[in-house]
């Protein structure tokens, strides 16, 4: 080959690949994206599951924990209950160290437990995260492509889809690999987020609470929750576009919250991301969302705070933000 023939092989070479990082895409060989390096025994003892994802008129939910927290901790006395009271099947996944390590990681488990469900179900499936939960699915959706084709719905509860501010003083010192990565402006969240937040064919609804002391700042005019960009049909919801003087803290979004769970529902059940307007104006007369037994309340929120506490006091630090694997480069 001629030196200037070689050199226009590059060049093109280069273009094609400064094209597909300018516009967001992800150069695979095939749609199953990169290979996970999780033992396969550890992604299957991560998903567990209730009710016949196959069976019942209503697409089966993976739920999806936040930062801290192991998921039945999260959702067996919430969002659990509620689903059964539907007769809606659903499974939930345990990220590594209570979804504290390197969220590159919770997204191969994120991947093979839609891929499990899709299979089991032979239909698509919703997906509902809290926090943390509802923005590592999309690290899924981005570079695993397949599981583009197995999500119907995507819903995020206050999830921290560009970060927070919070991260900073508490990073100072050394955090966990988490924290790190869900700094607002982390290598990690500038990956997801370029060249488009959402997909065809799968519709988004985010719900959040301007009253969020996690995921700073939740207020207009650009919410860090909200997803605004890409080819998904998107639906942004503050709680107090349906209760005006609605006032919920991070926590409890992720748990209690009447308004959050009604459009989790809303969305669950129509065609589309979920509309506010569909919601019912007496929701923001209930207490606490369907599935919480109050008389095991305290126990439940003790349990669900004191999971939090412990984890953040035991997990060990790291000194800076993990390196994005070469895929996500």
């Amino acid at each position: 080959m001629s030196v200037r023939r070689a050199t226009v092989v590059l060049a093109t070479t280069v273009a094609c690949v400064l094209a597909a990082v300018g516009t967001g895409a992800v150069a695979h060989a095939d749609e199953s994206g990169p290979e996970l390096s999780v033992p396969s025994a550890d992604l299957e003892n991560s998903l567990t599951c209730h009710g016949d994802l196959a069976s019942g008129d209503r697409a089966p939910v993976l739920l999806v924990p936040g930062t801290t927290l192991a998921p039945d901790v999260n959702f067996d006395w919430n969002y659990g209950p509620a689903f059964d009271a539907r007769d809606q099947a659903y499974c939930w996944v345990e990220l590594p160290g209570n979804a504290m390590g390197d969220i590159g990681v919770a997204g191969e488990y994120v991947t093979n437990a839609i891929r499990t469900m899709h299979a089991d179900a032979g239909r698509k499936i919703d997906v509902v995260g809290f926090s943390q939960g509802g923005m590592v699915p999309r690290w899924s959706l981005k570079f695993w492509p397949d599981t583009r084709d197995a999500v119907r719905d995507v819903v995020g509860i206050d999830p921290s889809n560009h970060g927070t501010l919070d991260a900073y003083p508490v990073c100072a010192p050394g955090c966990a690999p988490a924290f790190w990565q869900q700094q607002s402006g982390s290598r990690f969240l500038d990956a997801l987020n370029d060249g488009g937040e959402t997909f065809a064919g799968i519709d988004y609804t985010v719900v959040y609470t301007p009253t969020d002391e996690v995921v700073v700042p939740n207020l207009p005019p650009a919410p860090s929750s909200e997803l605004r960009t890409g080819d998904g049909t998107i639906s942004n919801i503050s709680t107090q576009q349906i209760c005006p003087v609605h006032v919920a803290e991070h926590l409890t979004m992720g748990s209690t919250d009447p308004v959050g769970y009604a459009v989790v529902v809303d969305a669950l059940d129509h065609d589309g991301p979920a509309d506010a307007r569909r919601i019912a104006r007496s929701v923001c007369a209930a207490p606490l969302m369907p599935g919480v037994d109050p008389v095991a309340l305290p126990a439940n929120e003790a349990r669900y705070v004191g999971q939090v506490a412990t984890t953040l006091a035991t997990y060990p630090h790291v000194l800076a933000e993990p390196q994005l694997r070469g895929y996500a480069r």
